[in-house]
């Protein structure tokens, strides 16, 4: 299959890209380079464009049988900040790519969604059930567009995909691809910089939380099996079915477990501090995978050790360029 990937010169765009190619199918990357990267998108065929650029996505969409949406804004804090900036685009935008394959032949999307679009959970695990209560503008953002995508597809045929990520972490096992953020607020690498001295030390907000440890407690996901999710969700597609789906492990590691698998596996000492907590960070975010488990006959295989052994393996090959 033809896929458009918009937004695929990103950190989780590239890797999805890779895992098409592995599974037969031809990607198209398509992305502004605002956040992404030329060199994630090496080996592909690659377009330079925007999503507002309705006249360069036509022609490009008449030759494709599916499109991936990568393409967002995806900073918490800054949405809070800077709302208009995340209405803008990954709303805005996102409606814009959305029109335009209306306007083309293709009936096949999947979305790049996220745990944000249910806020503060009632409880753990999280499952597909519970109320969509985005308590920040990135949250809402996402949230609006999947309920876009909800009234699409009676309206006008259009088949889709949510995934709704919980902690995308790790790299390609290659080493040749991995996470690149300015600024970078992601955990294992920003404990990275930590290690390396590109900041004093790293950041821990909050260690009064009412886990096992005083920290926050994540689902991580490795990248490269929510990479293989995706694959699995276009040939879902192929059937006809629409899925909005959690994609995570469903299980948990605190902040405090996570920088001890670092510092065990790099064999570094990695300088930390507490700080206070960041507003609206709840305690405690996992997935319950089952529904993706059971549709897509999928499940996330890899591990913490295997997170971060692939994210150091990407980091130090970064180094030695």
């Amino acid at each position: 299959m033809l896929v458009l990937v918009v937004g695929g010169a990103g950190y989780i765009g590239s890797h999805a890209a890779r895992a098409l190619k592995r599974h037969g199918h031809e990607p198209i990357i398509y992305d502004n380079l605002s956040t992404g990267h030329s060199g994630l998108a090496a080996g592909f065929e690659f377009i330079t464009g925007d999503v507002f650029d309705t006249a360069k996505l036509q022609p490009l969409l008449r030759r494709v049988d599916a499109v991936m949406h990568f393409a967002a804004h995806a900073y918490v804090g800054e949405s809070v900040e800077n709302p208009r900036k995340y209405f803008h685009n990954n709303l805005l935008g996102g409606l814009a790519l959305l029109n335009a394959v209306l306007d083309s032949p293709v009936r096949k999307l999947i979305f790049s969604s996220t745990c944000a679009v249910y806020g503060t959970p009632p409880s753990v695990p999280i499952t597909e059930e519970m109320p969509r209560l985005p308590v920040n503008p990135y949250g809402v953002t996402k949230l609006m567009f999947e309920r876009a995508l909800e009234a699409y597809e009676p309206a006008y045929g259009l088949r889709f995909v949510s995934f709704r990520y919980f902690n995308a972490a790790g790299a390609d096992e290659s080493g040749e691809i991995g996470e690149i953020h300015d600024p970078e607020t992601h955990l294992i690498p920003s404990a990275f910089e930590a290690i390396h001295g590109k900041r004093p030390a790293l950041d821990i907000y909050g260690d009064d939380y009412p886990t096992p440890d005083g920290t926050c407690i994540r689902d991580y996901i490795h990248v490269t099996d929510l990479a293989e999710a995706h694959v699995a969700g276009l040939e879902h597609l192929a059937h006809g079915k629409s899925l909005e789906a959690n994609l995570g492990t469903g299980r948990g590691h605190s902040v405090r477990e996570v920088l001890s698998t670092i510092e065990r596996l790099t064999g570094k000492h990695l300088p930390q501090r507490v700080t206070l907590r960041r507003p609206g960070d709840p305690a405690e975010l996992v997935a319950d995978p089952r529904l993706a488990q059971k549709a897509l006959h999928w499940k996330a295989h890899r591990s913490l050790e295997d997170i971060v052994s692939t994210a150091w393996k990407w980091d130090q090959g970064r180094a030695q360029r």
